[in-house]
């Protein structure tokens, strides 16, 4: 009777022994990372001055859209179209009306690249989200002058490249 006592007594211990093993383990890390690049987005409306009458001069604006990076700088340039900083031109043909684009309803300062006394107008981002845009008015001004007022009739056009530099 002991014998059968003692076999199941040291498969207990055994097991018990066995049991209270603990499993090796080993531990490692790694590093994640990420940067922030600069960007920019920018767009633009359309400046339509409407019917010119050769009797007074006509007003518009655009909005240029930008939205840059949180912090990012940014310059925005106007190119001249197919006239000259000086004297912007819009086109039907051979036939042309002077215009020009400012950066404000004072119609003093040119906007351009920065050359030719033009100026260029500057910013900082405040993040890429829609919520983040940030609006510059460009304010166009058709003059009535004696070019203008011996313009024929028609579609008169230009095209303005906007360049953000950041």
């Amino acid at each position: 009777m002991r014998r059968h006592t003692i076999a199941p007594i040291a498969a207990g211990i055994l097991l018990a022994l066995a049991g209270s093993a603990e499993a090796a383990t080993k531990t490692t890390s790694f590093n994640v990372s990420a940067s922030v690049a600069a960007n920019c987005l920018v767009s633009a409306t359309n400046l339509a001055f409407g019917s010119y009458t050769g009797v007074a001069a006509l007003n518009g604006t655009s909005d240029v859209n930008v939205r840059c990076t949180n912090g990012s700088g940014y310059t925005l340039r106007l190119s001249p179209g197919g006239g000259s900083y000086g004297t912007r031109l819009l086109t039907s043909g051979t036939d042309s009306l002077q215009y020009n684009l400012y950066t404000s309803g004072t119609y003093t300062s040119i906007w351009g690249d920065g050359t030719s006394s033009t100026a260029v107008v500057t910013g900082t981002g405040t993040g890429l989200a829609a919520a983040s845009n940030i609006t510059h008015t460009v304010h166009g001004l058709l003059p009535d002058n004696a070019t203008n007022e011996a313009a024929p009739a028609g579609s008169y056009a230009d095209s303005i490249t906007v360049t953000v530099e950041y």
